[in-house]
């Protein structure tokens, strides 16, 4: 008898314990959800200042089979963010998540990502990407690591 009351008990602390894993899930899922909005407000504002605090200083960026640190990269996406700021291209980013791996302090991200630029000598082009990014939690969520792997497809975005 004392062994099923332990079981019991035991069921019970996992059971709490799951859920507010859960619930930590939840908050932090909310919270990420809160980043990627930010990062699409600052590309359709032209914000630079404001993307780039999205990465941590010490970010890197994958493209395909290349690396560089995010000042790289970013210095060779500012023009791009001026040229939306004072309005020669509309520009817009949006995600889809196929996996979200979270703790407190730490995300993985892998889905993708459809940016949209538009300006008044062209059609525009619209880019469907693959990517994955690595979070951490310092001083709100910060991005660490992205990884652009290869194109996508308009069926796989839908």
């Amino acid at each position: 008898m004392a062994w099923s009351r332990t079981c019991f008990n035991l069921g019970a602390a996992a059971a709490l314990l799951v859920g507010a894993a859960t619930q930590l899930s939840a908050q932090i899922t909310a919270e990420l959800d809160t980043f990627w909005s930010e990062v699409s407000r600052t590309v359709a504002q032209g914000d630079f200042d404001g993307y780039s605090a999205t990465y941590h200083p010490d970010a890197v960026v994958i493209f395909g089979e290349t690396t560089q640190s995010i000042s790289a990269a970013l210095t060779g996406w500012e023009a791009g963010f001026d040229d939306t700021r004072t309005g020669l291209v509309e520009a817009s980013v949006q995600f889809r998540f196929s996996k979200r791996r979270n703790g407190a302090s730490t995300a993985h991200e892998t889905g993708i990502f459809r940016y949209e630029a538009l300006s008044p000598s062209d059609d525009g082009s619209v880019q469907y990407i693959h990517f994955e990014a690595l979070l951490v939690k310092r001083d709100g969520w910060k991005m660490i690591m992205e990884f652009q792997q290869n194109p996508a497809s308009v069926r796989e975005w839908e």
